[in-house]
């Protein structure tokens, strides 16, 4: 995990620019536990270039760097980020793609604060919906600072009651998992029987909880995900023919 572990405090600078005046695809980045803002600079750079409007937040935690904050407070945050960028902008349907830790950030955002209204599609990457075991190492070590490393255990109560109640239908709900990640063991990644249509568990050999990140093999899953949540959203809002009913 030498993304996590280099502790680069700078890591939540901003580099590159996004214009929101011109977004009609703006997809959002959530970085994982103890992560920054640069651990997904390659998925960015790539979204860029495949003409998505990509940002991402600062989270805050550990010395207003590393994202140790409580899942709820973070997803709190999104809420506030996101509703002010479409007060002021005109955007297009919101798609996020969250890392580890930021997949139940997401998840709490779309499923408990309302961000089933801006959202279409959530991806989540090596995300453990169920809680992982190696959370209790973090427990043991940073737990009396990191809220959120209690949240992550294999079926806490954070995680128990965030799956009461189904999930938005109009969302379109992806976990990507490796069953070679380590930090995230299978099954913690898989989702809950799909009754609905809109939810999926997409597996990709090989790759570790922090390949998740820069993987050409994930990124290709990403991208199509992202496409067809467009693609869907597209056709709901084309105009419809008028349905003439005969007269009788």
């Amino acid at each position: 995990m030498k993304a996590y572990l280099a502790f680069d405090r700078s890591g939540n600078s901003i580099v590159r620019q996004t214009d929101f005046s011109q977004c009609a695809r703006p997809v959002l980045l959530l970085h994982g536990f103890l992560g920054t803002r640069r651990v997904l600079d390659v998925l960015e750079r790539r979204l860029r270039r495949d003409g998505f409007c990509v940002w991402s937040i600062h989270l805050g935690g550990l010395f207003d760097a590393y994202n140790t904050r409580g899942i709820e407070e973070c997803a709190e945050r999104v809420r506030e980020k996101v509703e002010r960028l479409y007060a002021r902008y005109h955007l297009g349907p919101l798609s996020i793609i969250g890392h580890s830790k930021g997949g139940l950030i997401g998840r709490y955002y779309v499923k408990r604060l309302g961000g089933d209204r801006r959202v279409r599609t959530l991806i989540t990457l090596g995300t453990p919906h169920n809680g992982t075991p190696t959370a209790y190492l973090g427990c043991a070590t940073v737990g009396l600072i990191a809220k959120s490393v209690w949240q992550m255990t294999p079926m806490s109560p954070f995680i128990r009651r965030l799956k009461i109640g189904s999930f938005p239908r109009n969302v379109r709900f992806v976990s990507i998992y490796s069953k070679m990640d380590r930090a995230s063991p299978f099954p913690c990644c898989i989702l809950e029987e799909d009754r609905a249509g809109n939810l999926f568990n997409v597996e990709v050999p090989g790759v570790s909880h922090r390949e998740f990140v820069y993987k050409r093999a994930v990124y290709e899953i990403v991208r199509q995900h992202l496409e067809l949540g467009y693609a869907a959203e597209a056709d709901q809002s084309a105009p419809r023919a008028p349905v003439v009913v005969p007269i009788r």
